[in-house]
């Protein structure tokens, strides 16, 4: 297993399942060279065996290493993002609910679908992209997103690449985030105005922006409904004061990324 098979491997489930308009965004981007993603995001609950660190496993056994802690006490989650050696690699942004800090009704839920895991299915990469290990209700799915819309989604699609991102330094069309955002909303696509179209700053090395969520078909085990899916981010890094691009995360606009996937 290399980086590239496991990254194709969530970029097909990504493109099928829950973000379908993904390919239009890439070919409405996509100039003379391949698009360099920038990083992905996955979701999880923090009750065992479904942790932040089980799904790191597998990139860890590809040379990833962590390097950035990231606190959302509003959305009660904490996260981490991984590297690679080789640059070129996608950054890996991994967060997980902290599902004792909830309600007991919701964490009677997820204790519900924790139960389901058949934790042999838990070796290997291909959980990262297989959808849910259990089943739900959509009634149950209607309760977690009233007071939480990350366990809702979470619930509902299981695993899989919450987002891709552009890198949009690599661009040459244009140079800046909001130039991208006017270009997608000429084709048609919402984007994500929660704290601003663009999120961060120059000031703080990272300016990010993203569409809204595709709705998806999502079958329950008693109805089939549609639900907010995937979404496509795009993001601008600026040189430290070494030089270097900032590789890391912005805690503030992350949070505001987060949203792309709101129902409401």
């Amino acid at each position: 297993m290399t980086p590239e098979v496991l990254f194709q491997s969530l970029w097909n489930d990504y493109i099928t399942r829950l973000c379908p308009s993904a390919d239009k965004v890439h070919s409405l981007l996509e100039e003379d060279e391949a698009l360099i993603n920038d990083h992905i995001a996955l979701r999880t609950f923090n009750v065992a065996p479904l942790g932040l660190e089980t799904l790191a496993k597998p990139f860890l056994a590809l040379g990833y290493k962590a390097v950035g802690d990231y606190v959302f006490e509003s959305k009660k989650l904490v996260a981490k993002h991984y590297e690679h050696p080789d640059p070129l690699q996608p950054k890996v942004f991994i967060s997980e609910l902290k599902v004792e800090e909830c309600s007991p009704q919701l964490q009677e839920i997820v204790a519900k679908l924790v139960a389901k895991v058949d934790v042999t299915k838990l070796e290997g990469d291909a959980f990262l992209y297989g959808g849910r290990l259990w089943d739900i209700s959509f009634a149950d799915y209607q309760v977690l997103a009233q007071e939480s819309e990350y366990a809702s989604w979470l619930a509902a699609h299981g695993y899989g690449a919450n987002h891709f991102t552009v890198n949009v330094n690599q661009l040459k069309a244009f140079t800046e985030v909001k130039q991208v955002n006017d270009h997608l909303r000429n084709a048609g696509f919402t984007i994500n105005e929660s704290g601003g179209e663009v999120k961060g700053t120059p000031e703080v090395l990272l300016e990010q922006s993203s569409t809204m969520a595709d709705k998806v078909s999502v079958t329950f085990s008693d109805s089939t409904e549609t639900v907010p899916g995937g979404f496509y981010e795009f993001a601008k890094r600026y040189p430290m004061a070494n030089g270097e691009l900032y590789t890391g995360f912005v805690a503030a606009s992350a949070d505001k990324i987060f949203e792309s996937t709101d129902s409401k």
